[in-house]
């Protein structure tokens, strides 16, 4: 919720020194695009776990409880954890490979801000993994047990 504070301090200012004094800042919009990919990347987990990502259910809701569970281990498993997986293994590689060469922006010059926005996609992504492994445990003990956990 913050890095949205921080994203309309940036569009106010930018949008008082524009109008006003007549100066409109390219670097700007780049450190306004990085913020609201902060704040979209670190919620993923968090929405997972409210279930509040796009989901069509209008067949899943008419399976059994049971049936629910065994298409949600499937799909957890043959789409979900290889994707974050995937995410993780190249949101590290590129968040390393930012910090080794001091990658900067061509207009933010600021030196910590495009490797420590691309650090956000490994941490996003596993942060995202466990959430994924709670929910998927949760399945698997309601299929096992009867009972959700």
């Amino acid at each position: 919720m913050w890095a949205l504070v921080v994203v309309v301090g940036i569009i106010i200012y930018e949008v008082f020194t524009r109008r006003v004094f007549r100066s409109p800042h390219v670097w700007t919009y780049e450190i306004i695009t990085f913020f609201y990919g902060f704040h979209f990347m670190i919620l993923a987990a968090y929405t997972l776990l409210h279930k509040g990502h796009v989901a069509i259910d209008i067949i899943y809701l008419r399976f059994s409880p049971k049936t629910q569970a065994v298409l949600d281990l499937c799909t957890y498993l043959f789409f979900f954890f290889p994707f974050v997986i995937i995410l993780l293994y190249v949101g590290f590689d590129n968040a390393v490979a930012s910090w080794a060469t001091r990658e900067k922006t061509l207009t933010a010059r600021l030196p910590l801000v495009l490797p420590g926005m691309k650090t956000v996609t490994p941490i996003a992504a596993l942060l995202l993994l466990l959430q994924g492994f709670s929910i998927f445990y949760r399945r698997l003990f309601f299929l096992i047990k009867g009972k959700a956990l």
